[in-house]
Formats: structure tokens, sequence, C-alpha cells
């Protein structure tokens, strides 16, 4: 409500009261309004503290247990898959003779498969001559002999194994099996496991004790002597003497003929 002039005022001095009075009449009404406000701000505030959390602490630790467990069973897997099992190929030092010189040279080689195919051996006579002993016996190609024999002179451990299971590398049950037979008197098993994952060597377990990496080239013209026997000439199979099918009896030549006798 606004307020009178004073009496004897003059007219601009009344004027000037007339314009102050509606700003001091609209505070308090300003005020109201931004207690209001801060009155709706707190309760918004205490409605947001109240409100529950997305995920309790029993579901954290449920999804931790569940994140442990998939780890696990990961790792798991991996060691038993030879692909991603973790052999360093890379030899750390210059890589080892498989077979020291002081065994002499090799007098036998005999390649055996797994399952199916033929065993093939070659072996030294007693001129120092290369023949097949098996599958068949014959003279053998003395070039191709000495090849396979100056292989296993040169076969080299890029990397020995020092852990994991001979089933990780395919040596549980190998799919072929070299035993060399050296003219200083010892015999040396060598099992053929699976290829490496880079296809550069192969893994092999030397007398059924170390396992190691050898290379691939070795081994393959080792396994070529297996597939492929060194004969000098190629054999021909002897052919079955021929026996004599008996032939069944005629009725005639069966039945005796009965003499007739005459009647008187």
């Amino acid at each position: 409500m606004a307020l009178a002039p004073k009496e004897g005022a003059k007219p601009w001095q009344a004027k000037q009261h007339l314009q102050k009075t509606p700003a001091r009449a609209a505070a308090p009404a300003k005020a109201a309004k931004t207690k209001v406000k801060a009155i709706a701000t707190r309760k918004e505030s205490s409605i947001i503290k109240q409100e529950r959390p997305l995920f309790r602490a029993g579901t954290w630790i449920t999804i931790l247990v569940l994140a442990v467990l998939i780890g696990f069973t990961f790792y798991i897997n991996r060691e038993q898959d030879p692909a991603t099992l973790v052999v360093d190929e890379t030899p750390v030092s210059a890589p080892v003779v498989m077979f020291a010189a002081t065994e002499g040279i090799p007098a036998s080689i005999e390649v055996k498969p797994a399952e199916g195919g033929e065993t093939v051996r070659i072996a030294r006579n007693s001129e120092n001559v290369w023949a097949v002993e098996l599958p068949i016996e014959a003279e053998a190609n003395q070039g191709l002999a000495e090849a396979a024999a100056s292989q296993i002179s040169a076969l080299r451990i890029l990397s020995p194994i020092e852990n994991g299971k001979p089933g990780i590398f395919g040596l549980e049950n190998p799919a072929f099996t070299i035993t060399i037979v050296f003219d200083g008197g010892k015999t040396h098993t060598l099992e053929i496991g699976d290829s490496t994952p880079t296809n550069s060597g192969y893994y092999v377990r030397i007398d059924k004790d170390q396992m190691a990496i050898t290379d691939l080239s070795g081994i393959d013209s080792l396994l070529q002597l297996g597939f492929f026997p060194p004969y000098l000439n190629t054999p021909t199979p002897t052919p079955l003497p021929a026996t004599e099918t008996p032939v069944p009896a005629t009725e005639a030549e069966s039945t005796p003929e009965v003499p007739v006798t005459p009647t008187p």
C-alpha cells in the first residue's frame, strides 16, 4: 500500500516518492520466492541422497567371482592346447649336436610308423655296404642310404623343452619312431611328434627322456626313407608256384561196371 506524500512537499518530491514505493513493496515478495526455491533445492538433494545405488556390494562380489572362474577356465584350455603353448623356438645359444661324434657313424637306421605302413630298415653288411633289410631284403642304393646316414649326424637340438607333458607335443603317441644303431655299439631312439606352430621344426623325444625341437628338413629327409625304401632295383614279387586244381571224378569213373553173367 502506497503512502501519501507529506504536506507541503513539492510536486517533484511527491512524484519521486510514488516511484520508490513499488520497489519497496516488491522486496518482501522476492525474498519469499528465493526462500521457496532454496527449500525445493534441499528437498531435491535429500531425494537424490535417499536413492539406492545401482549395484550393491553382493552384486560386485558375484561379478568378481565369475570373472575369476572365466579366467581360470581360459588358462586351463590354453595349457592343454599345443597351438597356444608358449615354447621358445629360437635357440638361446648355438644349436647342440643331437648325437655326438664319439658315438661313431650310423650302422643301422629303422623308421617305424605308429599306424599302418611298413617298417623300413637299412643296415651296413659285413662289407660295410648298405643293404635293405625291411620290408624286403634287397640291395640298397648307396647314395640314398648314405644321405640318410649323414642326416642323422647333422641333426641339431634347436631348443630343449624343460616343461610340458609329452601329449601336448604329440609325443604321447608319436607318429614315427626312428631307431639308430651306431657302429660304436650304442642304440638311440628318436620319437617324432607334431611340427611346431611356425612349421620350422619338429617336437622330438630322445631315448624316451629328453624332449626338444629339432630342424624340419633333417627329419623330413629321414621320413622319406620310410616312405620310399632306397632299393637299388625295385624288387619284383616272386610269383607263387602253380598248384594243380583237383578235378572231381565223373560218374562213369566213380561207378564200377558189374559183369553180366550169362543165363544157361
